[in-house]
């Protein structure tokens, strides 16, 4: 049998009837006696090993679906749990973890909520969008170590997962490690209104050096960045047009200046939609899973995959949005950056859970 690797296969229909010599596996929660009760009991306040695994090999498939140990009625508390689970993953025993990320947020939609979507590499299924899967394709070396940790104080909570792999005979040096890393501005430091009328506080003004601007993701090293989920909270108590938007991308490569080469024209164009969108969409690499109430209020969630057209970068990457035209909007802003890099990467930290939380909508 001729050697295993990571190979030069695609995920492609046209690719599926190219025979490969790795071996699948998978850690998950079925029930080692032979029982029914095929799930993790979560304590309160616990870290929950999912999957350890030895490479080389590859994480080709995550699903899961969580829920209270009470989740409705009056003893129900705590119900903003999808931002206190957070899902922790580690790259060849490295000191730093390379995904940590509130597992709602991860699997592509924020506020702590979920909603039935479909996209290349994250879904949220029925019922109600409570079943989670990533099909993001996780190469490692020597091994990888999946976490959950609880923040929650006072419910227990069930886990049901799949942690789905490939093993391989041998690692390869020109693979990237995958990486996530949650961030949030609550609020974003705009600009008050005052005398200004709604159209030249929305659409007026310049931006002409970025700084200010929201930031998705600042790293360091070599590596592609693919895509992420955004949310926001619009926090105006404006019964005039109150439109979120307006904000361009600005997507700084290799520490070049300002104007940088990928310097989008509005927050909607840069998630592939267009005048303002009010209504849920979801497509393989783009769409908009929460789309806000009337006049754009409350909680909005999208997403944008870089399948097709990574941002590639050799020594470092700045991400980052204007939080509406010239940063003048003052909203509750979160953000999952996606990327894959060469370790080691900057190590990053995930906010204390007080300031991971939703606010209610």
């Amino acid at each position: 049998m001729r050697e295993s690797a990571y190979g030069q296969f695609g995920s492609s229909l046209r690719d599926l009837p190219r025979l490969r010599n790795s071996r699948r596996g998978r850690a998950s929660s079925w029930d080692t006696t032979g029982g029914n009760d095929d799930r993790v009991t979560v304590e309160p306040g616990e870290t929950v090993t999912l999957a350890d695994l030895r490479g080389p090999g590859a994480i080709t498939h995550i699903w899961c679906t969580t829920m209270l140990e009470t989740p409705d009625g009056p003893w129900a508390v705590e119900t903003d749990f999808l931002r206190r689970l957070v899902l922790k993953i580690t790259w060849d025993d490295a000191d730093h973890p390379s995904v940590l990320v509130p597992l709602g947020d991860f699997f592509g939609v924020g506020h702590g909520r979920t909603a039935n979507f479909s996209s290349a590499p994250l879904q949220m299924s029925p019922q109600d969008g409570k079943g989670f899967n990533s099909w993001f394709a996780m190469p490692y070396a020597q091994g990888a170590k999946v976490e959950l940790i609880s923040e929650l104080e006072q419910q227990k909570v069930f886990f049901y997962y799949y942690v789905d792999y490939e093993s391989y005979a041998r690692a390869e040096d020109d693979l990237g490690y995958f990486h996530a890393q949650w961030h949030r501005e609550n609020p974003t430091d705009g600009q008050p209104r005052g005398e200004s009328t709604v159209p030249q506080h929305l659409f007026e003004g310049p931006n002409l050096t970025g700084e200010g601007n929201y930031v998705i993701l600042d790293a360091t090293g070599r590596g592609h960045y693919v895509g992420c989920v955004f949310n926001v909270h619009n926090l105006s108590d404006s019964t005039d047009w109150d439109w979120y938007g307006e904000g361009d991308d600005m997507i700084f490569i290799d520490g070049e200046p300002w104007p940088p080469r990928l310097h989008g024209t509005g927050t909607e164009d840069y998630f592939n939609t267009s005048w303002c969108p009010t209504q849920t969409y979801h497509a393989p690499y783009h769409g908009i899973t929460l789309p806000g109430r009337d006049n754009w209020k409350g909680q909005i969630s999208m997403y944008r995959f870089h399948i097709e057209d990574p941002v590639l970068f050799n020594e470092s990457i700045k991400v980052t949005i204007e939080h509406g035209h010239a940063n003048k909007r003052c909203d509750d802003i979160s953000s999952v950056a996606y990327w894959y890099q060469t370790l080691p990467h900057r190590p990053f930290d995930l906010a204390p859970v007080a300031q991971r939380l939703p606010r209610s909508e």
